[in-house]
């Protein structure tokens, strides 16, 4: 879908926020009028709506014109709930307040038309998703001439906060990506990624970390942990406060932990199969050589549970099953309803991708990167382009934020095959449907108690879809699964340190009907019956990494063994790689 130039647009829509007698006008040519960006996109798709439907909106839209527009003449301020506009710049003054008021009505039109849209589900979500990038990129709040903030800071400055402003944009273009974070405030290896460890394996897709113990003891199995390999490992090791590897360490788990590379040309031929192959397994098989156990507890986060569930799949396939325990955060295994990211693809879309990039090539990191801000314009955008540009601020340091734009490249046949195979066919939960290295992919024959963990507010994984593994792993063995849902989105939900106390979770052990070999029940009923916790999931999780880790044995003196030799310290040099 072709979207309309936004700033054109904007240009518009800014003039007839000046002048609500333009309003009438322009209002009476919906759906055909082109100053109407959701007129222009219906008919560019060939989408319609009902004229009965129209006309309602219409009728109701003119009342509360009408309703603002006497409030203004009266001089009584609107009433805003959006944080956008709450700032005593907005509301002290009448003309910005009442651009703001009329802006937000106007979304709402839009918006309500877009919902009102006779289309198929998945093309009606795309108009939606087109339509609120369209309202977002048009809020006064994102131009100097209408935001009252910005033009306070001018004047406070004499200037200089446009100055900074142009400096700070300027930066960035040059960058290749909004500066979210204070980047000069971070370092890995410095202060992000600083759990102590050594690097004591690695091929060209990954280096493996064995980190050193916190403790006297440890559990007598290992943790081997796999992180995205769409993000670098270090949101799972930001800073010792937050850090879930340190964590883990500090809970008397021997942890090792894949830090994926970041693709160049070299690695643009790279398939999934290798991801799985060459990546998880071999990281399986190096652990186990290293701390002579057969069965270890094992996490992926996101698209890395992904990857290792199906690592253990084929090996299931080979007749091993090296997990005594599973962890999903995040992670889809069905990909029925992957929310608003689904937007991204269709048949059309993944062919296209496949034309370009199956054969060889790299899908750059700074490509996701924009596709993942714009599921979050607001918060990822258009609050930076307000306070970085418009104002002249620098943002504060922020280690989330600064992981978030230190993005990593994908080779173009694995990402391929995982859109096709995931996202758009959602073939990988279905038994023996894939083929992965040389085996036949059957998700329940993975023999390991699993916690799956998922974030009630994720927009990237919905945590109904992540419920949706337990119907999937350890079939017919429904006390081997447990799930838990956490407070908040897809990063903060799952780096929520025990230490803070902070958000909440939630918790259902019932099963469902028929007992012990009981089918789940769905996820509605399951959030009916479970109960809030205040404070971090982390505990949770460390008991039951506890339960399945063994017996305690006395801390291993020294990283590696006489054949795996320790390389370099952590966090290695394959996480300091910038995408190209």
């Amino acid at each position: 879908m072709n979207l309309p130039d936004p700033q054109v647009i904007a240009n518009a829509w800014m003039s007839h926020l000046r002048d609500p007698g333009q309003w009438q006008s322009w209002f009476k040519m919906v759906p055909e009028a082109e100053a109407n960006p959701v007129a222009a996109l219906l008919k560019e798709v060939g989408a319609a709506i009902e004229p009965e439907t129209i006309e309602q909106l219409k009728n109701d839209y003119m009342a509360n014109v009408g309703q603002l527009w006497q409030q203004f003449m009266a001089g009584k301020p609107p009433a805003m709930a959006d944080r956008r506009f709450t700032t005593p710049a907005w509301q002290g003054n009448a003309l910005s307040s009442f651009s703001a008021a009329s802006y937000l009505l106007n979304a709402r039109f839009l918006t309500a038309l877009a919902d009102a849209v006779d289309a198929a589900p998945q093309q009606k979500q795309r108009i939606q998703f087109a339509v609120q990038q369209i309202v977002d990129a048009m809020s006064p709040a994102n131009f100097l001439a209408t935001n009252p903030e910005a033009q306070q800071k001018l004047i406070e400055t004499k200037g200089e906060s446009l100055t900074r402003g142009l400096a700070n944009m300027l930066a960035d273009m040059n960058k290749g990506h909004i500066s979210l974070s204070d980047e000069t405030a971070f370092e890995v290896g410095r202060n992000l990624a600083t759990t102590p460890g050594q690097v004591v394996y690695e091929n060209p897709l990954f280096q493996l970390i064995q980190y050193t113990p916190a403790t006297a003891t440890v559990h007598q199995r290992p943790l081997l942990m796999v992180p995205p390999c769409i993000n670098k490992y270090y949101i799972l090791d930001l800073q010792p406060e937050n850090s879930l590897v340190r964590y883990a360490v500090e809970q008397g788990n021997t942890v090792f932990l894949v830090s994926w590379s970041n693709p160049d040309a070299s690695l643009d031929k790279t398939t999934w199969d290798q991801y799985v192959d060459q990546g998880v397994i071999e990281a399986i098989h190096v652990v186990q050589e290293i701390t002579g156990q057969d069965q270890l507890n094992m996490l992926g986060f996101c698209v890395g549970g992904t990857i290792i569930s199906t690592a253990l799949a084929v090996l299931a396939g080979r007749g091993e099953q090296p997990a005594a325990s599973l962890t999903l955060l995040t992670t889809f295994l069905d990909f029925s309803d992957t929310g608003v990211i689904s937007v991204f693809v269709d048949e059309s879309q993944v062919a296209m991708r496949e034309n370009m990039l199956s054969k060889g090539g790299l899908m750059k990191g700074s490509d996701l990167a924009s596709t993942f801000s714009s599921l979050r314009p607001n918060d990822l955008v258009w609050n930076y382009v307000q306070s970085n540009y418009l104002k002249g601020n620098e943002p504060p340091p922020f280690d989330l934020l600064y992981w978030n734009s230190d993005s990593t490249n994908l080779p173009g046949p694995m990402f391929c095959w995982y859109l096709r195979n995931t996202y758009l066919e959602n073939s990988l939960k279905e038994p023996g449907k894939l083929a992965v290295a040389g085996q036949q992919v059957d998700l329940g024959k993975i023999d390991a108690p699993t916690f799956i963990y998922a974030s009630r507010e994720d927009h990237i994984v919905p945590w109904t879809s992540a419920y949706g593994s337990l119907g999937i792993l350890n079939p017919g063995k429904a006390k081997a699964n447990r799930f838990i849902l956490g407070a908040s989105g897809h990063i903060a939900g799952v780096i929520n340190p025990a230490s803070k106390g902070k958000r909440s979770y939630w918790v259902n052990d019932t099963p469902g009907k028929g007992g012990k070999n009981a089918k789940p029940m769905s996820a509605d009923d399951w959030f009916a019956g479970a109960t809030e916790h205040k404070g971090s999931w982390w505990p949770q999780w460390a008991e039951f990494l506890a339960e399945h880790g063994g017996k305690d044995v006395k801390a291993p003196a020294k990283h590696g063994n006489a054949k795996y030799q320790p390389i370099e310290a952590a966090p290695g040099r394959y996480v300091k790689v910038k995408a190209g």
